[in-house]
């Protein structure tokens, strides 16, 4: 029997994101309306709207749906919000950030995640999404400042560069800390240049290449 898309993703959102504190109502309805089935591998299309990360290639994952709720509503975006995503990886995330904001730039450093998330963007009919290839952890910097800045991957410390590129107020989705228990949190550039933090939940990402925690020696 072929699967149920629509009705798939009703009970994603009111079976796993909204009893995961997902309550916003700008949240649940674009995580309703953007199809999470076309933006994984067709092998994994039946395991769209699961409650686990699904396997991207070159070690990254795609993050839960419960996940992506609670980053979507921490960051409240808003309609006229110029969006950073480092990571674009399947570029479901990004279909939901471009949906909710005026613009969004997304880089990621595998070229072919960029190919394909970009085909997918275009299919969904988003046209407010700009996708590059580059390493955002040392190298790559970009065109301005953004209302709000996330992180797909962790970071075992959060890059300072990275504050340069919010505006003053601006927002940001990290996961940091030491796998397998990291910390999701929300920082926010006070006017004043401190960093504001707030912690969320503790999640396990892989890490962005070059964030990865030093090695550790041990005799």
């Amino acid at each position: 029997m072929a699967m149920n898309f629509e009705q798939a993703r009703t009970n994603m959102v009111e079976n796993q994101v909204r009893p995961w504190e997902v309550l916003d109502g700008r949240v649940l309805d674009v995580i309703s309306r953007v199809r999470r089935e076309d933006f994984v591998a067709a092998e994994h299309r039946q395991l769209a709207f699961a409650d686990l990360c699904l396997p991207l290639g070159h070690g990254e994952v795609m993050m839960k749906p419960v996940v992506e709720g609670r980053v979507l509503q921490a960051l409240d975006v808003q309609a006229t919000d110029r969006v950073l995503e480092i990571g674009t990886g399947s570029g479901y995330l990004s279909a939901c950030l471009a949906t909710l904001s005026a613009q969004l730039v997304s880089v990621d450093i595998h070229a072919d995640f960029t190919a394909a998330a970009s085909e997918r963007l275009r299919h969904a009919g988003i046209g407010n999404a700009s996708l590059v290839t580059g390493e955002a952890v040392r190298a790559w910097q970009p065109d301005g400042l953004f209302d709000v800045l996330v992180v797909t991957g962790a970071v075992a410390e959060v890059p300072s560069r990275w504050r340069a590129w919010l505006k003053p107020g601006g927002r940001a989705f990290v996961v940091s800390g030491q796998s397998p228990v990291q910390r999701a949190s929300l920082l926010v550039l006070e006017a004043a240049g401190e960093v504001r933090m707030q912690g969320l939940f503790e999640t396990d990402l892989p890490y962005l290449v070059h964030a990865e925690p030093a090695p550790r020696f041990v005799l």
